[in-house]
């Protein structure tokens, strides 16, 4: 019983953060913090955004567009991530407004060089 009780709040907290992502990217403020409050009432760390920081990548968002600058696909980033495709597509789609572009072949300027090309030789 207490593992179904710890995925199901796994679930919430899930879809609670998604909620904080959607209302924070969209400037509903107050809908935004009501959904920090539970969150840090969930135990989960949230950042306050700020107008500035609305438009940051958060760190997800830049690892998913650094893997699709990097030539992978959805649901390849998904399975790397333990993201469903269709969360990699929301997130992508908030990339790309945050960054102002329209496609992936956009994600090199918007982001930098990919990993594989800093490296030192």
């Amino acid at each position: 019983m207490a593992g179904k009780a710890t995925s199901t709040s796994c679930e919430a907290d899930r879809k609670l953060r998604i909620a904080f992502d959607d209302f924070t990217s969209t400037g509903v403020e107050a809908f935004a913090e009501r959904a920090r409050r539970e969150l840090l009432a969930t135990g989960e760390t949230v950042r306050k955004r700020t107008a500035d920081a609305r438009d940051e990548l958060t760190a997800q968002e830049r690892q998913i567009a650094e893997l699709a600058r990097d030539g992978l696909s959805n649901p390849e980033i998904g399975v790397r991530l333990f993201l469903s495709r269709r969360t990699v597509e929301w997130h992508l789609r908030h990339v790309f407004a945050k960054l102002e572009i329209k496609s992936r072949r956009e994600l090199a300027s918007g982001l930098g060089r990919s990993t594989s090309e800093r490296l030192p030789t």
